[in-house]
């Protein structure tokens, strides 16, 4: 081959053509730095729901404008799955809890002290979480176990068990909450957490509702202050801006609610209609530096954006994940919520119907629809969830008692007394009516302390599991029958609805209880026609009134059951439940609390 010769005429125009396209390079404007973006995963109101079971949601029909679809969703190895499907959509990811991941939980959680929780979550790859009141509900010095790791004892007859598979190594991610402080001072928890993401850094604040001490047994918050929400996220909010933390991220266990029971919201219709509870005010004062505000406590579910940037919740029970895409300046690691986007999204599993699915995915934007579509469940995850469900199996398949038809909870702001409610009343009435173990004539239920339905599937009468009856009541709580006037009496019930408060937070009466509400009345005039034993209140007279011991202690802001006398302790609520089981009990047909507008 001729080699090629360059006269020296033609080599100086090379030269100097490419001369002038360096110059022209060196002096046009560099281009400016791609976004960082990370992917904030977001969960709620965990409460150790590692087995599917029967969950389902209620979402809207992608086919049918106004109509809905009853979803088949949850369990932790769908949950997994489609956490590692969003990670593995976005070249940063964090996976974040907004409180109750433990505790009020179904017995594969609940026997072992919720390590089976703890372990399942860091198989998951949880980063951060902040504590709900559930949290707390054995106390402080439990939760610091449940976060450390170690062995906690096992007496005889207890009813959990610790370190049951293998020592107990404790969780691999840490809780943040800027809002709770030892009495004697100083922080429970760290208050925030920061992670490195690329160039920029990104700050977790943690916050538990203010209310935890008037919702947890008082034993578990001794010694604690739980302060204002919003007061304490600024705080913290400023002491990370100071350190150069400019991308922000709020995980809050308190929230609100959307829509109503006649016509439900859309959990991703960013207007949010009827939007309300404690979270509509803690937005509007939490400082404008944070950048998206994760919730928790209302067990709802609702994407709003609220001032520029998403306040979002997934409902509860691990039925739905949030997921919002953060993209951060990496010159001044500031969000540019102009960019941000997010979604709720359902955690389908083998259960859900084909179809459904189907038309789910495809009304899904991008890029959701790729991660629901793509979301597999998680084999490492299933592994560790039949370890611990075979574990439990024994004590969870046990039969107990039958029903003569399901027991369902209704809504916890229902206008009357739901069919759980009365058969769990009627129960620790049964087990505290004889003199010696009180004497008791009426018991009284808290809504909240009722976990689940008690289904009958089947033709009647149908059978009862032990682990049925735990999750419907999964707390531990002891019985505890006090005396109190007459008068006393209808003071408690007319405090159902305290001065101020717009709706009525109606506690669950036994059968020997019976009265009408009128909520238009005043209030000390609401509880009208009270009658026990079919006989009319005397204000003079003495009753003897069953409560469980989280309401014996002023649980719920019940606090005038603080001041029941002649204290008589009984025995388990869980163990009053299986008794009474054993009668093979049908719903009651009516309600025992008449409701007038």
């Amino acid at each position: 081959m001729t080699p090629i010769r360059l006269s020296s005429l033609g080599a100086w125009s090379i030269a100097t053509t490419l001369a002038a396209a360096l110059a022209a390079c060196s002096t046009a404007p560099p281009l400016p730095p791609r976004p960082v973006q990370l992917r904030v995963i977001g969960f709620n109101d965990y409460h150790g729901h590692l087995e599917a079971g029967s969950q389902t949601l209620t979402l809207p029909d992608p086919g049918k404008p106004g109509a809905s679809l009853r979803v088949n969703v949850g369990g932790a190895t769908a949950f997994a799955g489609l956490v590692k499907s969003l990670r593995d959509g976005a070249p940063h990811s964090v996976l974040v809890s907004s409180g109750d991941m433990i505790g009020a939980a179904p017995l594969v959680s609940t026997l072992f002290r919720h390590e089976s929780t703890i372990d399942v979550m860091n198989a998951i790859g949880v980063d951060v979480g902040a504590p709900g009141n559930h949290e707390f509900d054995a106390g402080s010095g439990e939760l610091q176990r449940v976060l450390g790791g170690g062995c906690a004892p096992n007496p005889a007859g207890a009813t959990t068990t610790s370190c049951a598979l293998k020592h107990y190594t404790g969780a691999r991610f840490p809780l943040v909450a800027a809002n709770v402080e030892r009495a004697g001072g100083g922080s429970l928890l760290a208050p925030s957490w920061v992670r490195q993401v690329g160039p920029v850094k990104v700050g977790f604040i943690g916050a538990v509702t203010r209310w935890t001490p008037t919702i947890v047994v008082p034993s578990g918050v001794a010694g604690l202050r739980f302060i204002e929400e919003a007061e304490a996220i600024n705080r913290a909010a400023a002491a990370l801006k100071a350190q150069g933390v400019n991308a922000l991220v709020v995980t809050m266990h308190e929230g609100g609610v959307i829509g109503s029971a006649e016509q439900p919201a859309d959990w991703n219709d960013e207007r949010c209609p009827g939007l309300r509870g404690p979270i509509v005010e803690l937005a509007q004062r939490i400082t404008p530096d944070v950048d998206l505000i994760l919730t928790g406590h209302s067990h709802q579910g609702y994407r709003c954006v609220i001032d520029g940037r998403p306040v979002i919740q997934s409902f509860s029970y691990s039925r739905g994940l949030s997921a919002t895409d953060l993209f951060i300046d990496p010159a001044t690691g500031r969000v540019d919520r102009a960019r941000t986007r997010s979604r709720n999204l359902p955690v389908l599993n083998e259960r859900t119907d084909a179809a459904q699915r189907t038309a789910l995915v495809a009304a899904q934007p991008a890029p959701w629809s790729a991660a629901l579509r793509e979301a597999k469940p998680d084999r490492e995850v299933a592994q560790v969830v039949a370890q611990f469900s075979a574990a439990a199996a024994p004590r969870t398949q046990r039969e107990v008692g039958r029903i003569g038809g399901s027991f369902e909870r209704g809504e916890r702001s229902a206008k009357v007394d739901s069919p759980a409610g009365r058969l769990i009343a009627d129960a620790q009435l049964a087990a505290t009516r004889d003199p010696a173990k009180g004497g008791a004539q009426l018991a009284l239920m808290n809504p909240g302390g009722i976990r689940s339905d008690l289904l009958c599937r089947g033709t009647p009468p149908c059978a009862v599991t032990f682990g049925d009856a735990f999750t419907m009541q999964p707390f531990g709580n002891s019985l505890v029958v006090m005396s109190f006037s007459g008068a006393e009496l209808k003071a408690l019930l007319e405090s159902q609805q305290p001065p101020g408060h717009s709706g009525a937070h109606l506690l669950h009466p036994s059968a020997s209880l019976r009265y009408r509400w009128v909520a238009a009345a005043p209030h000390g005039q609401r509880a009208q026609d009270i009658t026990i034993d079919g006989a009319p209140l005397r204000p003079e007279a003495t009753y003897r009134v069953t409560v469980n011991s989280y309401l014996a202690e002023g649980g719920d802001g019940f606090v005038l059951l603080k001041n029941g006398r002649d204290r008589l302790g009984g025995e388990l609520d869980l163990d009053a439940l299986l008794a009474y089981l054993g009668s093979t009990p049908a719903p009651a047909a009516a309600p025992r609390i008449h409701w007038v507008e």
